[in-house]
């Protein structure tokens, strides 16, 4: 028996040294031999002169990361009597059987580091691998760490990561920066989102304006859209079309393809001010400094498909691959309702309605491309009207844009908001820059499934993969882009690369510790968010409790409790965290304080508690909240946590069309003389306040009564809350009536659709 428990304590030691010194993403087969081999030959060799730049990359590779200078060598055809000094061989094989694309094996032993892949990509990517298996051992020597890794290749061909240029420009060193982050976690596809309405950043020879009046604005928003708030600095620049080429040099020699977006026929404003002609109104029009979506679109007259045209053959001479992004989105249909052309257009082409109509432009520059050897892929309303011939779809709202296509037949790369948009919050957003809202954590990302389990067999085929999308109004710089986009790309490449039974999020955490060394020698800003203990209110029966989440099981929280006002900074938490905190014996406006520590580093949480009569209690609803927006049910609106601006998808309520009535069990008869009502008012995103509010008391919560009261203004507003006073009453079930305003008017963000109203803490005194 002791022999036995021996063996098992090794083996689940041996499965705690593979997860720590594992790889990003999760090879499909991996062996971890337990002995690590010092570099002793400094050579690489390779057997095929198509696979010479994968030994230049290797050797530039160890030298940026180890500093490692190593020699390359063309190994002959013939094999020598003996084994060379050879160090790291890279070799392609003839298989017998058909193997996957981008396949590999790496072996370290002994004697030799062996990558042999049937192609060059294989080998790129035995490469990175190998890469991180590098370290410095306590005698300061480079060693790699022995291990067979068979049969390694992707699960889905389209793995890729998505930049926003236009509401942010980002120079061509910083896009060659982010290639190579793509390179490491082995995703293949770069979408580059080279115009919208804030600025053209795409050289067009042609068309100059496009570029010097088009790739410039007259001034920026700043802070939150809510605040309206704007600077007067000139913004803008452009890559020139030598600046494309080397890009685009540049991704290829890692393996990854470039799928430039040139928006159309919406988010068209920055083309339009440059030349108003192709519009339906003829302007004048500026760069728009705002974010958003606007009335003024690209005009489908004969003149602007020629202009469009001309833009895209320019644009297919750059990028050599497969795909043009036309994006095809939030398209207002206002200019064309009104455009004398554009109903004679419809009427012509017997296009029932504008939704016809946009298919009718999509398909047009469809056709274009087809001719010159191209296939566009939009966004997912260009289902809408119908879907052009040949296009892939990218579903962005929700899966069911791409459930549908794939009904179809039609390609599709999922990318949806729920998982794949990198500009939401990551973690706590009190302690996060300013997003522009929702909630993505890592986790959340790495529990992605993009093949939806309603497709038969046959249609999850058209799923080529899924993408993580980075926009960014609110993320102004390169270290800004990094923050956001790593290590949430790295949870995306392993969900795109290794196979669902063989990842665990757990482990994952555990290899990204070390990956993120090889980040920090690149000098990337990663975001530390996951390594946070998750912070949250829990009802216990009737009482409300601080209940805090390690990062990881296992690890240890330290926490302290402070009064209102008081200041946490240079204070060092003593108190072990082991079981919700009560919150008997604390103030409203208490501040929970929780902290981890890793590898000396420490992570930190806090929550500030508000302690009120409805806190805690039970909420009912008769119409329930929208499933995209169902925070965590009634106990959102009395958990004690007041949500921030702007909105976070767990700390909020949504309605959408329907009117918000909630009851609140006080569980007991109280005196009661104040209301407030979180609430949001974001019309870009269809949010509103409600149009009437109504108060209800009742003893037995069938007989019903008015409060008459009156909105007061606090010595602080707070724009988010309606606060409302009124006679003491006495009264033990509260009932909150929230009108909702109905379609949202012509003119605004949305119009004709459902308004939404958002709540969360509804404070009762």
């Amino acid at each position: 028996m002791k022999n036995l428990a021996a063996f098992l304590i090794c083996l689940l030691s041996q499965c705690i040294l593979q997860a720590q010194k594992g790889i990003i993403p999760q090879p499909q087969e991996i062996v971890f031999n337990g002995q690590d081999f010092l570099v002793q030959s400094p050579i690489i060799t390779f057997d095929d002169s198509l696979i010479y730049p994968e030994a230049v990359f290797l050797k530039e590779s160890l030298n940026r990361f180890y500093h490692q200078s190593l020699q390359i060598v063309r190994l002959q055809n013939s094999a020598p009597e003996k084994d060379p000094p050879l160090f790291i061989q890279l070799q392609t094989i003839r298989p017998d059987t058909l193997l996957p694309i981008a396949w590999y094996n790496l072996n370290v032993d002994r004697n030799r580091i062996n990558i042999t892949a049937t192609e060059k990509t294989g080998i790129f990517y035995g490469i990175q691998s190998l890469i991180q298996l590098g370290y410095f051992n306590a005698d300061k020597q480079f060693a790699f760490r022995g291990v067979k890794i068979s049969n390694d290749y992707p699960n889905m061909k389209w793995r890729g990561m998505h930049l926003d240029v236009s509401r942010h420009f980002f120079p061509k060193e910083f896009i060659l920066k982010y290639i190579d982050l793509l390179a490491m976690n082995k995703m293949n596809v770069f979408h580059w989102h080279l115009t919208d309405d804030q600025g053209w950043r795409i050289e067009i020879k042609k068309y100059p304006k496009l570029t010097s009046a088009g790739g410039w604005r007259k001034g920026s928003m700043i802070g939150h859209y809510n605040e309206q708030r704007y600077d007067t600095i000139r913004y803008g620049g452009f890559y020139t079309q030598e600046d494309i080429r080397e890009v685009v040099d540049y991704a290829e020699k890692r393996h990854v393809t470039i799928v430039p977006e040139i928006e159309m026929p919406g988010h068209a404003l920055a083309a339009l001010s440059a030349y108003p002609q192709f519009s339906c109104t003829g302007g004048p029009f500026e760069v728009e400094k705002s974010w958003g979506v606007f009335d003024d679109v690209f005009c489908p007259k004969e003149e602007t498909f020629t202009f469009l045209q001309d833009v895209l053959d320019e644009v297919v001479k750059l990028f050599p691959g497969k795909y043009i992004h036309i994006g095809g989105d939030e398209c207002p249909k206002t200019r064309w309702e009104k455009c004398k052309a554009c109903q004679k257009r419809m009427k012509e082409n017997n296009l029932k309605d504008e939704m016809a109509l946009q298919s009718y432009f999509i398909q047009r520059i469809e056709k274009h491309l087809n001719s010159k050897g191209k296939q566009i892929i939009g966004w997912d309303e260009i289902l809408e009207g119908g879907l052009a011939p040949n296009a892939a779809v990218m579903s962005w709202r929700g899966i069911e844009g791409g459930i549908e296509a794939a009904h179809l037949h039609h390609p599709v790369v999922m990318t949806p908001g729920t998982h794949c948009y990198f500009d939401h919050y990551q973690g706590n957003p009190r302690q996060e820059p300013i997003a522009i809202g929702g909630f993505t954590s890592l986790e959340k990302v790495y529990s992605f499934n993009p093949i939806p389990e309603k497709l038969s067999p046959e249609e999850r085929t058209y799923i080529l993969g899924a993408q993580g999308n980075v926009w960014t109004e609110y993320i102004n710089t390169s270290r800004d882009v990094e923050y956001m986009a790593v290590p949430r790309m790295s949870a995306l490449a392993e969900v795109l690369w290794t196979n669902e039974t063989s990842r665990n999020y757990i482990q994952f955490t555990e290899r990204l510790t070390e990956f993120s060394g090889l980040l920090k020698k690149m000098d990337v800003n990663v975001a530390h968010s996951w390594q946070r203990p998750v912070v949250s209110t829990i009802q216990e029966g009737n009482e409300l409790k601080v209940m805090a989440t390690p990062p990881v099981p296992g690890k240890e929280i330290l926490y302290e409790i402070s009064n209102p006002k008081v200041d946490f900074k240079g204070i060092i938490a003593t108190l072990k965290y082991t079981q919700p905190l009560s919150l008997e014996t604390v103030m409203d406006g208490a501040r929970f304080r929780f902290i981890v520590t890793e590898n000396d580093a420490q992570y930190e949480s806090s929550i500030i508690i508000r302690k009120h009569l409805a806190t805690g209690k039970n909420v009912s609803f008769k119409n329930p909240p929208s499933e995209h927006y169902p925070g965590k049910g009634g106990f959102t609106l009395v958990d004690g946590i007041e949500a921030v601006l702007p909105r976070i998808n767990n700390e909020w309520l949504g309605w959408s069309g329907e009117d918000m009535i909630a009851t609140i069990d006080l569980g007991a008869t109280q005196t009661i003389s104040k209301a407030d009502i979180g609430m949001l008012n974001d019309p870009t995103n269809w949010i509103y306040k409600p149009s009437e509010i109504q108060l209800e008391r009742s003893e037995d919560g069938i007989e019903w009564k008015d409060i008459i009261y009156s909105t007061i203004v606090p010595t602080r507003p707070n724009p988010r809350i309606k606060y409302m006073t009124f006679r003491p009453v006495a009264s033990r079930y509260i009932r909150i009536s929230a009108k909702n305003p109905g379609i949202i008017p012509a003119g605004n963000p949305g119009a004709g659709k459902n308004s939404w109203i958002f709540f969360d803490e509804i404070i009762i005194e």
